[in-house]
């Protein structure tokens, strides 16, 4: 069974979904999905919490039990996508070089797409190798806004 709760953000409405013992998808408004049941549970707790706290720029760094179903190479993907600093960014190339597969681009690509817990696991990080903003499940508009958040703090921290 899982649960979920409605999270307003500067993005619009997120869907946080749980299993009630970890995290396992972020929804985007156009993704709404409607299974699970309206809930409060612990896990939708602390995600509603650090989410907020990260919109807020006193949250660099997510500290949630996570699910996310995928096959193993969309795994380790995702687990790259983890080691990605705030406030910087890497191309699908430098994923692809990081697990291991230099010949994967397209395939990081795609795994990179399928990120069911996105901002948590910073998708939003990936660009272009040409440093171009390039396709996210949120929108473009969503991922310049999640980069410029970003970069403000890291800026607002320089000084």
């Amino acid at each position: 069974m899982t649960h979920y709760k409605i999270l307003e953000t500067p993005l619009g409405q997120l869907r946080l979904v749980s299993n009630g013992r970890a995290l396992v998808r972020i929804e985007f408004p156009h993704q709404h999905g409607s299974d699970g049941e309206a809930s409060n549970d612990e896990v939708l707790q602390q995600c509603e919490r650090q989410l907020q706290e990260y919109f807020a720029g006193e949250r660099q760094a997510f500290q949630l039990p996570l699910a996310a179903q995928g096959t193993e190479f969309q795994q380790r993907v995702w687990t790259a996508l983890q080691a990605i600093p705030f406030g910087e960014r890497r191309s699908y190339r430098d994923i692809a070089d990081g697990i291991g597969n230099r010949k994967a681009v397209r395939a990081v690509g795609a795994a990179n797409g399928k990120n069911p817990i996105p901002i948590v696991v910073p998708c939003h990080r990936v660009i272009g190798s040409d440093g171009s903003l390039t396709g996210f499940a949120g929108g473009l508009a969503a991922k310049q806004l999640l980069l410029q958040l970003e970069s403000r703090q890291i800026g607002m921290a320089m000084e």
